[in-house]
């Protein structure tokens, strides 16, 4: 498997296990819904809910990322606290995203069809923003995870 496609795989399993651990996040926050400041909230509670068991499909990764003849004793010691950094940095920049949107459409309106094509084109360049540092920071803990 060439870099590239290693580097690839590795992205998907940190967004598995950032999946993993918003089911678990997602739960909290319904059963604390009432008790939230809705004005204030963006959707994902009160912070991130780190899970570091793997998915199943996480776990299907694990010997395409770390075959055994490389890693007999399987992935080092850096994973799991590597996969905890990630997943709280990943909470923070869907905050971000988050807030941005919240801000945007309070604002301006939830209503895209009614914006102008300059709102349009500042509510697109705003996403593509945190989107594109989401995924280059996303890309920079993978060639970690791989290293």
């Amino acid at each position: 498997m060439d870099a590239e496609a290693r580097l690839e795989l590795a992205e998907r399993f940190l967004q598995e296990a950032v999946y993993q651990s918003r089911a678990k996040q997602a739960a909290g926050t319904a059963l604390h819904q009432a008790a939230l400041d809705v004005q204030r909230q963006c959707g994902l509670g009160d912070g991130p809910a780190v899970v570091l068991d793997l998915s199943p499909a996480a776990r299907e990764l694990v010997p395409q990322l770390f075959p055994a003849a490389q890693f007999p004793t399987g992935p080092g010691p850096h994973v799991a606290p590597l996969l905890r950094r990630w997943i709280e940095r990943q909470d923070v920049l869907d905050r971000e995203r988050n807030h941005f949107l919240k801000a945007f459409r309070q604002r301006h309106g939830f209503d895209r069809s009614k914006y102008t094509p300059t709102l349009l084109a500042e509510f697109e360049q705003g996403l593509d923003r945190i989107n594109a540092q989401a995924t280059a920071e996303r890309r920079a803990a993978a060639a970690e995870l791989l290293a």
